[in-house]
């Protein structure tokens, strides 16, 4: 693509206090740069630019600086190089697909790469394809990121990770438009990813098709793929008649991987006059998923749609690779695939492998780790709703430049290309947002029982992923006039709702966004109705509602409740879990190793604040006992009540064995392990940083705690390694003051490389319940206590 290099030159500078823009730059003297970086406390960068190819440019070089070794990985992964340079085996790169090994990735994303498909996205204008501005956020980003490793050369990289890999390399821009697509794919053929590469024509021998007997492990292994807890998002928008202030409030809480290429970077990006926003992006992406500007903060939470479904064709009696849609024949497309191998002697082999396609997407043999298998009569076939999206950079463009939550749901409508989330937004002017437009297939409730399979009629109800009959031209997905794409609901269809006091999402469905007010009349392939809502949900609204009940909500007050740490699940179960401790006959717990003596659990319990803080004593305990009685059918009294959807369920059924044997297995872990029940979950829990650990607090969403942290358990070291959970956190506050009131926090850091100061630092913070200090004004900029300048020439 475009562009040419150009010299640049790197100057720190002390505080200017004239002339503020940034807080350190004049707008004449960003004519004269290309970018100024002015970094705060943290290593927060606030970049300023005269243009957006200076903005991208910035952005390039300050995120390349932090992240090196990870974007430089990312591109490795979506040219589909990782077997070429790290060997077939491996694990993939999980932020980028589910492919489990290089090969599978590399074969994935060179199929991708071979049909050109971003390339025709990238060349179409808007609103299909990038809007000019984005266009030179893109560019500006390319020929930043290459400065950055032109200056330091791949021998001269800090990180250890990285430091002279044969696979770092300088990047184009379609490497950068690559990266979103995969993003924006990766919840549907990116799930799907090993399944696809591996799928390939029936033998001789002939095999059973798949029939409505699959629906429950189906349904179970697309639960685990798509709810695994990689990804997922508190947001809470309080609205004017629930804050001190009279403006809007918001509290954006993305849960994702802490480690690997699903990071977010904090930053501000400036062109006096004409554009200004802040917030968190995926490493690599210049525009704030999750963010804020002067007037209106937004935040997004993974969303229950179903962007993706799978059509059963029937085939051609003899002949496998040709499939018939309303009697008539038509060939599948072959395309043969090839990646580079490198051997462990270091050589390189060709490894090829055909894929065969349909009109309405590639083959696929299996789903979820459960068989759909391709036989004489017939395949099934996988079509993704972001297969054509690029219009979410658009998305994000116009989400920075909005300003109140009504312009945040015409950008919504107007460029269709959220990929997979809920959109949650407050404003200055005091109102609250919940959106769920999005990427949706057209499949509706009466085309889904219709049209679909015997398999895909006993699989939709319970998950909205749809099997529909493709031999029938009829039953592709239906369309909307109002949708930019053929086969996706127009924005009208989809869940959309403003007021004055709350909107929230935490994962479910659009159902209970507010619970006085409930949201209905959206297809099922969006979401439930009247189902029970997860304990964090419930622990979402019903802190919104004390909000309300209280002195109403500030800052403040929303920053105390996040990090409150309370465990919804352990209000509604660890009294009567205390009680059942005690009650046990001779003080002895039964468990599958037979009877264990309870000690002081049952005061440790009694004793819990229910809450998941570095100096909780018994919260560990409780975790893995919940964990033991999550999938344990009986574990409630009281079953849940749609009338009561808050309330309900509740009362642990105490009488049940296997819950009593639940607690007791958990005693025998413990003492297994010589693990204290009363001990503190600081240390416990932690994340290691150098070889050395940072307890950390929080605690697991399936526990309805609003903090969540993942942790693996280690049962021989009684210790959880954090590897997932709060990540860019932001509290925004609109009041009487033209700057927003703003705190955020980075949990695992700005920066992966191990050499840089800021690996760690925010980290450490967060472990304390700290934040950052929000500036967004050039002002507060200019007060930065540890400003300094970058400006690139």
């Amino acid at each position: 693509m475009r562009r040419f290099q150009r010299g640049f030159v790197l100057l720190t500078a002390a505080l200017v206090t004239s002339g503020l823009v940034t807080g350190v730059s004049s707008a004449d003297e960003l004519g004269r740069v290309r970018a100024v970086i002015s970094y705060t406390e943290y290593g927060i960068p606030h970049i300023a630019a005269k243009d957006f190819d200076g903005l991208g440019y910035g952005y390039g070089f300050a995120a390349a600086k932090d992240n090196i070794c990870v974007l430089a990985n990312t591109y490795l992964t979506v040219s589909a190089r990782r077997s070429a340079y790290l060997g077939a085996g491996g694990h993939g790169d999980p932020a980028m697909s589910e492919a489990k090994n290089n090969l599978d990735s590399d074969l994935h994303f060179q199929r991708i790469n071979d049909s050109g498909v971003v390339e025709r996205l990238a060349a179409q204008p808007a609103p299909h394809g990038p809007r000019t501005e984005v266009r030179e956020l893109a560019a500006g980003y390319v020929e930043g990121y290459n400065a950055y490793l032109k200056e330091t050369g791949v021998q001269g990289i800090s990180d250890p990770v990285c430091r002279g890999a044969d696979w770092v390399r300088p990047i184009t821009e379609l490497d950068f438009y690559r990266h979103f697509y995969a993003v924006t794919s990766v919840g549907g053929q990116g799930v799907l990813a090993a399944d696809l590469a591996r799928t390939q024509p029936p033998s001789t021998k002939d095999v059973l098709a798949v029939g409505p007997d699959a629906a429950p492990r189906i349904a179970d292994g697309f639960r685990k793929a798509t709810g695994s807890g990689e990804l997922g998002s508190n947001g809470i928008a309080i609205g004017a008649d629930g804050t001190r202030s009279g403006g809007g409030l918001l509290l954006g809480n993305p849960h994702y991987p802490w480690q690997g290429g699903r990071r977010f970077w904090q930053s501000q990006l400036t062109i006096p006059g004409r554009f200004d926003v802040a917030g968190g992006s995926l490493l690599g992406l210049p525009l704030p998923q999750i963010g804020h500007n002067a007037d209106v903060a937004w935040t997004h939470t993974v969303s229950t749609a179903v962007t993706f479904g799978l059509f059963e064709v029937a085939l051609t009696p003899g002949d496998p690779t040709t499939y018939l849609v309303d009697g008539e024949p038509e060939k599948m497309t072959a395309r043969e695939v090839k990646v580079e191998v490198r051997e462990p002697n270091g050589e390189r082999r060709l490894v090829g492998r055909t894929f065969y396609g349909t009109r309405y997407g590639q083959v696929i043999g299996s789903a979820f780790g459960v068989p759909t298998p391709w036989t004489a009569k017939s395949a099934h076939a996988l079509r993704d709703g972001n297969a054509g999206n690029l219009r979410g950079l658009n998305t994000w463009f116009e989400l920075s430049g909005s300003r109140g939550t009504k312009d945040v749901a015409e950008a919504l409508a107007r460029t269709q290309g959220v990929p997979w989330v809920n959109t949650v937004a407050a404003d200055r002017a005091g109102n609250a947002l919940y959106s769920d437009i999005q990427v949706v297939p057209h499949v509706t409730d009466d085309r889904a029982t219709n049209c679909g399979t015997p398999l895909g009629r006993a699989l939709f109800p319970g998950t909205g992923l749809s099997i529909l009959d493709g031999s029938k031209s009829s039953c592709d997905w239906g369309s909307d006039p109002g949708s930019l794409e053929p086969g996706l609901f127009a924005p009208s269809r989809l869940p959309l709702q403003q007021r004055r006091d709350y909107e929230l999402n935490a994962n479910d469905s659009a159902w209970l966004a507010n619970a006085r007010a409930p949201i209905t009349g959206y297809p099922r392939i969006v979401g439930t109705i009247g189902t029970q809502r997860s304990d964090r949900t419930r622990e979402a609204l019903i802190t919104a509602e004390e909000g309300f009940a209280g002195k109403r909500f500030t800052t403040s007050s929303m920053k105390d409740a996040l990090y409150r740490d309370r465990s919804r699940t352990a209000e509604l179960a660890a009294a009567d879990t205390a009680k059942m401790c005690a009650a046990f006959p001779g003080g002895q717990a039964p468990s599958a190793s037979g009877p264990v003596p309870v000690g002081d659990a049952c005061a440790t319990l009694a004793s819990w604040d229910h809450t998941f803080r570095l100096d909780s004593r018994g919260a560990l305990f409780f975790q893995r006992f919940a964990e033991r009685i999550g999938g344990l059918r009986g574990s409630w009294q009281v079953p849940f009540d749609p009338n009561q959807p808050v309330t309900t369920p509740n009362t642990l059924a105490v009488g049940n064995p296997a819950v009593q044997s639940a607690f007791g297995d958990t005693l025998a872990e413990f003492r297994d392990g010589g693990i204290p029940v009363d001990g503190r979950l600081g240390d416990n829990q932690s994340v290691t940083r150098a070889g050395r650990q940072i307890p950390i607090h929080g605690g697991p969403g399936g526990l309805g705690v609003l903090n969540v942290i993942t942790a693996r358990w280690d049962p021989a070291r009684g210790n959880h390694e954090v590897v997932h959970g709060s990540s860019f956190v932001q509290v925004v506050g609109f009041g009487g003051k033209a700057c927003p009131d703003v705190s955020t926090i980075m949990t695992y850091s700005q920066s992966t490389d191990v050499t840089s100061p800021h690996f760690a630092d925010q980290t450490r913070l967060y472990s304390r319940g700290g934040w950052v200090r929000g500036r967004f004004c050039g002002a507060d900029i200019a007060k930065s206590p540890e400003l300094r300048v970058v400006r690139l020439r």
